[in-house]
């Protein structure tokens, strides 16, 4: 972040420290504007980013005016009437606002309990903190609950967050922090479970999630079935993980009325899984936007050929091939007829013939596959991603 943001940003932190200790000390109406007149807080939240000339601010403009100056930043404390009509000595008022702009501006900033954890959820996910056994004593340390499984969501909400609002760059940041802490707050309000849902802003419209995704959290969307898929520890609750997220689509979309896109990670165990989780969330999220559009929950399990194109680890790769394929694991015949299938290029007469059955029989087996896997391989784009498959499982088997 450049200097100037980090000035802008501590001349808004002022300013809001100073609306509410003064409105609270005085108990009156209280607003602080930038040098262009331009409210950047208030005790009233809907007067953020008028023109301190605005008819709704009729009733303060007359009010006591304290000018405030931080570093390059510069504006003005605007005080208003009681609303009991209580009569403030202006010379009591000016000293009150002149020593709690002293008092706010020249004290030893330190991060709140919230700066602390947000930081250290961005180090868990960003992999900042090698060392697991540190990254549980600081959970701890923070009150994080890290005991139950978690895996990643990420909320792209970059069109509702960033939209185009004032050319001043302090109201901005403003209104951007207030829409981040909306879309934050309707996420815990959604899963009911503030201590079990753990919000952070990574910025640039982008929210992480780490949903407990044990079957207890997710038993809300679990439909009482298993996940569709095997595949390990690492799909574990895939299916129940995504219901929870579109039906999370859906509130998000219907409290902004805007463009959101969701990414769904992995569980991975531990607390460094957690990156791991992230990484499959970002990919499915850059990767899905691309091709499956806007508007939509993205997973790995779910972007077809696009996922064996754009991720580039080929761990990943190989953990999708077996996961897409894992309904077949205990279906030898299934995989043979699959296997041979691809080696008689698709051909339905050719492959009956080299099984030894009747092509109805090939059908049969065939439909099972699709059903099974959800993937048919009779269709273009499902047979390129069971072939890449087959192939991916191949290699780790050799290798």
């Amino acid at each position: 972040m450049s200097n100037m943001s980090n000035r802008t940003r501590r001349f808004v932190q002022i300013a809001t420290i100073l609306t509410d200790r003064i409105s609270e000390l005085l108990y009156a109406p209280v607003l602080v504007t930038d040098e262009q007149g331009v409210v950047i807080t208030s005790s009233e939240p809907s007067w953020a980013g008028l023109d301190c000339t605005h008819p709704h601010l009729a009733t303060l403009v007359n009010g006591l005016r304290i000018p405030l100056r931080h570093e390059a930043a510069q504006g003005e404390v605007i005080v208003g009437v009681s609303p009991n009509q209580e009569a403030i000595s202006p010379r009591l008022a000016q000293a009150i606002v002149e020593l709690v702009i002293a008092q706010t501006a020249t004290q030893n900033w330190s991060p709140s309990p919230s700066d602390l954890k947000n930081q250290f959820i961005q180090d868990v996910l960003f992999e900042r903190i090698p060392n697991e056994g540190v990254l549980l004593q600081r959970a701890k340390q923070l009150g994080i609950d890290f005991n139950p499984p978690r895996a990643v969501i990420l909320i792209d909400a970059a069109e509702y967050i960033l939209q185009p609002s004032v050319a001043d760059s302090a109201i901005s940041m403003m209104l951007q922090q207030q829409r981040t802490q909306r879309i934050i707050s309707s996420i815990v309000s959604f899963f009911h479970l503030p201590n079990d849902t753990i919000c952070t802003e990574l910025g640039e419209g982008i929210i992480a999630v780490l949903k407990a995704s044990d079957s207890k959290n997710l038993d809300h969307w679990a439909e009482g079935t298993l996940p569709a898929h095997g595949g390990g520890s690492s799909w574990a609750n895939l299916t129940a993980l995504k219901r929870a997220a579109d039906a999370l689509l859906l509130r998000l979309h219907s409290d902004t009325g805007t463009v959101i896109n969701v990414g769904v990670g992995r569980y991975h165990p531990g607390m460094r899984g957690l990156a791991k989780s992230y990484e499959d969330a970002r990919a499915a999220l850059s990767l899905g936007i691309r091709f499956q559009g806007n508007n939509r929950v993205h997973c790995l399990g779910e972007l077809g050929i696009a996922a064996f194109v754009g991720i580039a680890d080929e761990d990943t790769k190989i953990d999708l091939a077996k996961y897409l394929l894992s309904p077949l694991d205990d279906e030898p015949e299934l995989l043979t007829t699959l296997n041979t299938f691809f080696t008689e290029n698709c051909c339905s007469s050719s492959t009956a013939r080299e099984l030894s059955i009747h092509r109805n029989t090939l059908s049969y087996r065939l439909d099972k596959i699709a059903s099974l896997t959800g993937l048919d391989p009779r269709k273009f784009d499902h047979a390129v991603q069971m072939r890449l498959c087959l192939l991916l499982r191949s290699l780790q088997s050799l290798g």
